[in-house]
């Protein structure tokens, strides 16, 4: 996977070195949030630098899917541990799942969307531009959720979150509420119906 030149965020080569394409994160939550950041700024930025619609559709379809089981897996077992161990945790949770809410507004909509659209490349940067946003408060809330946990815990939050995104939806469904357990009958049947059409869909 390569790293684009123009990246918003920057990760170093050690953490980079440390997980491969086709090896998920498995330490420290706060290194697993951070992977998956850079793989869905990655997508964004192989979109933006396709030439042909092909290329594209398969880089929206990788992006719809990074970000819909990234905050999905972050709402069922990262906020709580936030809520539990901070104490302010419950409105940064809040605020946290009020940005969950706009981004899958935004990703809903490009989802749908086909890449000749004249409002792609715009519907691509505006959610770019939400996800850009709370990436940054978020790695901060994870950084103070660490200073207040054992590593052994952070690990353990770490593999949940990646077990999880394993059996989540992998499209927006803006009228789901992800909490622990699934709190609605649209969250709980997305995930397999969303997961046999993917079967279809064109990836990387």
């Amino acid at each position: 996977m390569r790293l684009s030149s123009n990246l918003t965020f920057r990760y170093s080569a050690s953490f980079l070195r440390r997980f491969s394409a086709s090896t998920a994160p498995a330490t420290l939550i706060s290194d697993a949030v951070k992977y998956d950041h850079y793989k869905i700024e990655d997508a964004y930025h192989r979109i933006l630098d396709s030439t042909t619609a092909e290329h594209r559709v398969k880089w929206q379809n990788q992006l719809t899917w990074e970000v819909a089981c990234h905050s999905i897996s972050e709402e069922l077992v990262v906020y709580p541990a936030l809520e539990k161990y901070l104490i302010v945790g419950k409105d940064i949770v809040d605020r946290d799942r009020a940005q969950h809410k706009l981004i899958r507004g935004h990703l809903y909509t490009f989802q749908s969307l086909n890449p000749n659209d004249r409002q792609f490349r715009g519907a691509v940067e505006e959610l770019w531009s939400s996800l850009c946003q709370h990436f940054q408060a978020e790695e901060k809330d994870i950084a103070a959720l660490e200073e207040k946990i054992q590593p052994v815990e952070s690990e353990s939050i770490a593999v949940s979150f990646n077990r999880t995104k394993k059996f989540t939806p992998t499209r927006s469904h803006p009228n789901a509420i992800y909490k622990p357990p699934f709190s609605n009958i649209a969250g709980l049947l997305a995930a397999p119906i969303d997961r046999l059409r993917d079967v279809f869909r064109s990836f990387p």
